[in-house]
């Protein structure tokens, strides 16, 4: 829409950035409302936000009410941060060990799964019927969320916390920061926020792609092959991936991220390169936060989940910032994309160190 509107990169870039700025700014506030008010009243509220959110941006017509336009997403945005949040944190409640591993990945294969389909049919949906009927649609299945939401049933042992928000967060901010290893694995899933390529998708098919196919159906299309291979990897690689390889595999996502930096100015050929570079995503990203539910106890889970989406939705912000200014200064998006890959060569070395000092 706001390519449509004649938005420059770096207003792609920061429109990118806000639908993650909420986790980071949010984080202390998300994780003392995740761990005082019981899910499902939660959940409902926040997808009720999400709902009136999105029907918001039917009135946005132009770039003059872009402000409009972050605002709505901002609060969208949080509303779907603390909603995350609160599921991750569910999930250590209901089960443990080798199954709160499996229900990890089964929870991002399905969150892989609609995206991948929502990301196709949302392109889809704005080249032949309009921006407007896209929001209404988004915001239609919301309400079928809504609906399912009514009839889940929970049985949670409820924990009470008597202490005041400010004791709360100052209780889960000593924890933390007591907790050194907990402090190195969050910053390892952070590193996953390197592959927040929607402000690079975005500006490959406004630069390169648009003589070739639609601008909203070359952005569907990509995010949706991204999105197969995030939905196939785990089936290929959970069954071996463990803490003493898993340096490997963050070697491998960047050879991937690499090798579609070569091909990603020939359409169809990025479109295999961007299926390479989901396939290692998904299980890098649940094993990573499996690590992080064993270390956290119970009763500071909400709190620590809610730092840990905090640096890695900062990392998301920083990538999405850094992709807008390094085009905007004339760096070849194939260059941008090197060093993203890059990056994740980096970060294998540093969980190489990790394992040695924490591991063995």
């Amino acid at each position: 829409m706001i390519v449509a509107f004649g938005a420059d990169e770096l207003t792609i870039a920061f429109t990118a950035a806000m639908a993650m700025l909420p986790a980071v700014v949010l984080a202390p506030i998300i994780g003392n409302v995740i761990d005082r008010i019981p899910f499902k009243k939660l959940m409902l509220i926040l997808l009720l936000v999400e709902i009136i959110m999105t029907l918001g941006f039917i009135f946005i017509d132009s770039l003059e009410y872009l402000w409009v336009l972050m605002v709505l997403i901002f609060f969208r945005s949080a509303a779907a941060s603390m909603l995350f949040s609160a599921e991750m944190t569910l999930f250590p409640k209901l089960v443990s060990g080798e199954m709160l591993k499996n229900t990890n990945e089964i929870h991002s294969i399905i969150w892989s799964l609609c995206y991948a389909v929502g990301m196709a049919i949302g392109g889809i949906a704005t080249y032949y019927m309009g921006f407007d009927t896209a929001f209404m649609i988004d915001a239609l299945l919301y309400g079928v969320a809504v609906i399912l939401l009514l009839g889940l049933q929970l049985n949670i042992e409820k924990v009470e916390h008597t202490d005041s928000h400010l004791q709360m967060f100052k209780d889960g901010f000593s924890y933390l920061l007591s907790k050194k290893k907990i402090l190195h694995l969050i910053l390892l899933h952070a590193s996953i926020g390197l592959t927040s390529f929607d402000a690079l998708i975005t500006l490959l098919a406004d630069f390169e792609y648009k003589t070739l196919i639609a601008v909203p159906l070359a952005i569907g299309w990509m995010n949706a092959t991204r999105a197969l291979g995030l939905m196939i990897g785990p089936f290929f690689i959970s069954s071996i991936i463990n803490k003493n390889n898993l340096h490997y595999f963050f070697v491998l996502q960047g050879l991937a991220i690499l090798l579609w930096s070569q091909l990603e100015y020939h359409f169809y050929y990025a479109l295999a390169g961007l299926f390479v570079t989901g396939f290692f995503i998904t299980t890098l990203w649940s094993y990573t936060y499996l690590l992080i539910q064993e270390e956290t106890e119970s009763k500071y889970m909400g709190r620590v989940i809610s730092y840990n989406d905090m640096f890695f939705m900062l990392s998301n912000v920083v990538t999405a910032l850094f992709i807008g200014y390094a085009s905007k200064w004339g760096m070849s998006l194939e260059g941008i994309t090197i060093i993203l890959g890059l990056g994740f060569i980096v970060v294998a070395f540093y969980y190489h160190w990790f394992k040695k000092n924490y591991l063995l």
